[in-house]
């Protein structure tokens, strides 16, 4: 009987909702493996950066595309590869995204030049796009009992808040001891045993009721994303009055204005107005949006004021960062379990975006004579605080609800939010920090104390605006978010808030 079960759920398509408990667990270890390798590569490279160039010898002006490659293939091929999970199958693209990843790492792990280093980070952002929907489509379709999945989107959420700071100890770690390459090479290690584990434990086909592809919809959403993610980059190296900058902007803007009026005349939409029209899922989108924003640049800036101003080598900064992981997968795990379903995410989510922005203007406290264990980690630790009551519930509630049809393309959505939150925060700060240190420096005779007091200064000025990123996801998420626990109906497989739902 049970072969008779898994054959026809393997035939129809549709991911199987009984999965034996324990078999559940294990799934959840293989797409926390993938999630992690995805998001800790948008930092694992900032620490090799420096010896990369040493070793490639590229100047400081083409150090960013090594960033900027990966962010622009993830952000904009999203969408795509969320929709691809649910027209092909969740694990056949899970296990595709895998071995690309792991290819791409590998390329980018021996590549002999600076251009053969950027084109395999454009190919790991290309199949992380792939591979991260499929993996959050999984966990949705697999964890549909409210109390389970309440633990395993809090465990979920940790690693996708703590994937970065993870990145950046991991990063020193392997920079420090064995060379900048292995921070590519290690995305093999794990690609294998996620690969495996996915082999052994996930079901195999797709969905009975498979979406067609929304061709013009997937052109236009991933030039816009393009477009807006360039635009930004773009803007570090050049003025913002320059064209190649707010010509990018602009371009994006119509495009993706142009991805939702198409929307919704489409007879097979690839973002089907449902899914961002609950109030839930639309704040949401807009919570991991701005706090990826906020998160990406302060580990950006807080790496420069560890390494350049107190002198600490790469795997000390990286260590600097574990409490604030620490507080952060406790604090995901507890909102999930307990305050959630308590009192809904209305009065946490706001809460937790309230609190980031305190720490983000403690950060600007920060000087020369500044000590880590009293100036420094008090700030990561309301950080990590923060993140936890952000990133869980948000996860959770933006994919609970969803038809199985649409898992992938919800799923989809929350890493677009976060990767291209993170691609324009990061690259908007950057360009603010830059103009501050240079306004600073103005007048002043570039000693080696100016220098440094500016750059004091540029970090300052980013925390300043990611605290207004977070001031401003408080006040949005708290209109947007429905008061109450969530509804019970909402987790359950198939379900579907009907767009604008009170």
């Amino acid at each position: 009987m049970a072969r008779s079960s898994s054959e026809s759920s393997a035939a129809s398509g549709q991911d199987d909702f009984s999965e034996p408990p324990a078999r559940r667990w294990w799934i959840l270890c293989v797409i926390g493996l993938a999630q992690l390798m995805v998001v800790l590569d948008a930092t694992i490279v900032t620490i090799a950066l420096p010896s990369a160039q040493r070793d490639l010898g590229f100047n400081d002006g083409d150090r960013q595309w090594v960033i900027t490659a990966y962010a622009l293939a993830f952000g904009s091929l999203l969408l795509f590869g969320g929709r691809l999970a649910d027209l092909v199958g969740r694990k056949r693209i899970f296990l595709i995204g895998l071995v690309g990843f792991a290819v791409a790492s590998a390329i980018g792990g021996g590549a002999p030049n600076f251009e053969i280093l950027v084109m395999a980070r454009a190919l790991q952002g290309a199949f992380g796009a792939v591979l991260a929907p499929a993996a959050l489509s999984l966990l949705t379709t697999t964890f549909t009992d409210s109390k389970e999945r309440a633990k395993a989107f809090g465990i979920y959420g940790a690693i996708a808040g703590a994937g970065a700071a993870v990145g950046l100890l991991l990063g020193g770690v392997l920079t420090e001891y064995l060379d900048w390459r292995w921070c590519l090479y290690v995305n093999l290690i794990i690609a294998v045993i996620a690969f495996v584990g996915g082999m052994r434990l996930l079901r195999p086909g797709a969905p009975a009721d498979r979406p067609h592809l929304d061709i013009p919809g997937t052109l236009l959403v991933s030039g816009g994303l393009f477009c807006i993610v360039y635009g930004f980059s773009d803007a570090q190296r050049h003025a913002w009055s320059a064209v190649s900058t707010w010509g990018f902007l602009l371009a994006g803007a119509v495009l993706l204005a142009a991805f939702v009026r198409w929307q919704w005349r489409a007879p097979h939409p690839l973002l089907p107005m449902r899914v961002v029209g609950d109030r839930d899922r639309g704040a949401s989108y807009i919570a991991i949006f701005l706090s990826g924003a906020g998160m990406f640049g302060v580990f950006l800036f807080l790496t420069y004021y560890l390494q350049r101003t107190l002198g600490y080598s790469p795997i000390t900064t990286g260590l600097a960062f574990l409490p604030m992981v620490a507080v952060l997968v406790a604090t995901s795990l507890t909102t999930t379990n307990v305050l959630v379903p308590s009192f809904g995410a209305k009065p946490i989510v706001p809460t937790g975006m309230l609190l980031a922005g305190g720490a983000m203007a403690w950060l600007t406290a920060l000087d020369r004579n500044s000590t880590y264990a009293g100036h420094v980690m008090p700030p990561l630790l309301l950080l990590g605080l923060a993140l936890g009551l952000i990133f869980a519930t948000s996860m959770n509630l933006a994919t609970a609800g969803v038809k199985p049809r649409d898992a992938g393309v919800a799923s989809a959505m929350v890493n677009t939010s976060q990767q291209v939150g993170g691609s324009v925060g990061t690259s908007l700060l950057n360009t603010l920090a830059t103009s501050a240190a240079t306004n600073y420096l103005a007048g002043r005779r570039p000693t080696p104390a100016a220098v440094g007091q500016a750059q004091l200064h540029s970090y300052s000025v980013a925390y300043w605006w990611s605290a207004g990123f977070f001031v401003f996801g408080s006040v949005a998420t708290f209109l947007l978010f429905r008061p109450g626990p969530p509804r019970v109906g909402g987790n359950a497989p198939g379900g579907d808030a009907p767009p604008g739902a009170m």
